[in-house]
């Protein structure tokens, strides 16, 4: 019913008080998005990027990053990902690291682990649970690439970030990693 609903509408939605509110937003973002043609996804990219304090709390990142900022960085500069990950804001730098999936999913690794060290200091758990979370993914495709960037940085990788990474991990390989 509401599919044909013009993007400024649908950006008005993303500054509203209410979550819940802000969430159909984005999925409406995500749909127009996947749906759209290429100066439609530009605009949309654009919404997203100005209304990224808007998109403050995890699931809201996590619903639509990946296909958003990933999507539309795909065959782009992505310099906007590096940008974010030294962003003030935890959420940019959430946006960052979950957007990555977008290239994992096409066993494109370079960008999650680039941002993922860049991330291994932050002092925000969320960011934590998010590298632990896309470095998983990286494994879960390539556990050679992921066990690379832990022996090379299991002194730096936060304990959230690590059992994450290594969730998919046997009962031994975990013990291993954790005793580093």
């Amino acid at each position: 019913e509401f599919s044909n609903t013009p993007l400024d509408k649908i950006e008005i939605l993303l500054s509203s008080k209410y979550h819940e509110v802000r969430h159909f937003g984005l999925l409406f973002l995500v749909d127009g998005f996947l749906k759209g043609s290429e100066d439609e996804r530009e605009k949309i990219f654009n919404i997203y990027l100005r209304n990224t304090k808007h998109i403050n709390n995890w699931d809201l990142v996590d619903c639509s990053a990946h296909h958003i900022v990933g999507g539309f960085l795909d065959h782009k500069d992505k310099n906007v990902l590096y940008t974010l990950a030294s962003s003030k804001s935890m959420w940019e730098r959430r946006i960052t690291i979950v957007s990555t999936l977008h290239y994992i999913k096409q066993n494109k690794f370079e960008h999650t682990i680039k941002i993922a060290k860049t991330l291994l200091n932050d002092h925000e758990d969320l960011i934590h649970k998010a590298v632990g979370w896309m470095l998983r993914e990286v494994g879960k495709r390539d556990k050679d690439k992921l066990k690379e960037f832990l022996n090379t940085h299991h002194n730096k990788i936060p304990r959230v970030t690590l059992r994450y990474a290594i969730e998919r991990f046997s009962k031994d390989e975990r013990r291993y990693y954790l005793n580093l």
